[in-house]
C-alpha cells in the first residue's frame, strides 16, 4: 500500500489505511523524534525500576501499566525504524490509528479504574 492509500473493509465504516504518523497522538508534535525515542525510553526504564513495586498493585494496575508499555514500545520500535508512526485502523469517525494505540488506550483506562475504584488507601 501506498501512503493514504485505503483499502474498505466494511464500506464507510471500517477500512485499512495506510498512515505515516510523524507525531503522537491526533499527529501533534510532528517530527520530534528524539523527543518520543527518549519519553519511551524513560517510560521503560521507570517500568523496570518500579516493576516490584508495581507487581504488589492490585491487577488492574498492573496490567494496566504492563499494557502501557507495550504500546509505547510498538510505537517506540515503528519510530527508531522508519522515524514515525505507521498507522492503519481506519473507523472514518475517528483518526487513524494502530495496535499499540489500542494497548495505550486500554491500559491507561485500566490504571484509571483502579486508581478510582480498586486501589484503597489506608489512614495509618
Amino acid at each position: 500500500m501506498l501512503p493514504g492509500e485505503s483499502i474498505p473493509l466494511i464500506d464507510g465504516i471500517f477500512h485499512i489505511t495506510y498512515v505515516l504518523n510523524p507525531g503522537a497522538a491526533f499527529g501533534i508534535f510532528p517530527h520530534q523524534s528524539w523527543f518520543f525515542i527518549l519519553a519511551g525510553a524513560a517510560m521503560i526504564a521507570a517500568f523496570f525500576h518500579y516493576y516490584s513495586w508495581l507487581q504488589r498493585q492490585c491487577g488492574y494496575f498492573h496490567y494496566g501499566c504492563v499494557a502501557l508499555l507495550a504500546g509505547a514500545v510498538g510505537n517506540l520500535i515503528d519510530r527508531i525504524r522508519n522515524g514515525l508512526v505507521i498507522d492503519f485502523f481506519d473507523f472514518r469517525i475517528w483518526p487513524v490509528f494502530n495496535i499499540a494505540d489500542v494497548a495505550i488506550v486500554l491500559g491507561v483506562a485500566s490504571m484509571i479504574y483502579a486508581i478510582l475504584f480498586k486501589i484503597k488507601e489506608t489512614d495509618e
